[in-house]
């Protein structure tokens, strides 16, 4: 299960002036390609799952990552998804975006998990590329204590075919407490902010 604090910032000026504020404790910034695959029936998305390969990189892709994530609730900005996930060589990562068909051959757990669970990626129902989007993640470390806790937080700007949207992300096993940090960063920052309602990840699917 994985467990994160979902903040949705209003506008890029807020995404400018939380990204200024948590500079000095930047640690690296990701460039992100984000794929969704299905059957064309969708069954994934109508049982509420997602079946995602994440390219990282803006041309040429360094590492790819395969995951499943189903089953999402988010209350007050605390999000809760089952996930499971795995490398996955770049060059088949490509390879199936040219041929989404070609995934469902895939020597993977993940794969044999879709096969198996919701009958997707066999020659009846060959996997189809439902598209994505792009996302820029900053990654900051804030130190150990009291006050913060020690916690990673990612700050992501993502962007659809529909627009674009910012939020504050943290992954935690003590949400509650997690989510209290954040709030007052975001207030001694002057950053307003509101919980997040949905993951991009499910909006951008379920939205088409």
């Amino acid at each position: 299960m994985e467990v994160e604090i979902k903040l949705r910032l209003p506008d890029a000026a807020a995404h400018r002036r939380l990204s200024t504020f948590l500079a000095p404790r930047l640690r690296r910034t990701d460039a992100q390609r984000n794929l969704f695959f299905d059957a064309a029936a969708r069954p994934l998305a109508a049982a509420t799952a997602a079946l995602r390969v994440r390219l990282y990189g803006p041309d040429e892709p360094s590492r790819a990552v395969l995951a499943l994530k189903r089953r999402p609730r988010i209350d007050a900005g605390v999000s809760r998804v089952e996930e499971v996930e795995e490398p996955l060589d770049p060059a088949i990562a490509l390879a199936c975006l040219d041929n989404p068909a070609r995934l469902g051959a895939v020597d993977s757990p993940i794969i044999r998990l879709v096969a198996d669970e919701y009958g997707v990626g066999g020659d009846a129902a060959p996997f189809v590329c439902l598209g994505g989007f792009r996302n820029t993640r900053a990654v900051y470390q804030l130190e150990e204590g009291e006050e913060t806790l020690g916690l990673v937080l990612e700050l992501d700007e993502t962007r659809f075919d529909f627009g674009t949207n910012y939020e504050l992300e943290c992954e935690t096993a003590e949400p509650e407490q997690a989510k209290q940090v954040l709030e007052r960063l975001l207030t001694v920052a002057g950053v307003p902010y509101e919980y997040s309602r949905i993951s991009p990840v499910f909006m951008d699917i379920h939205d088409r």
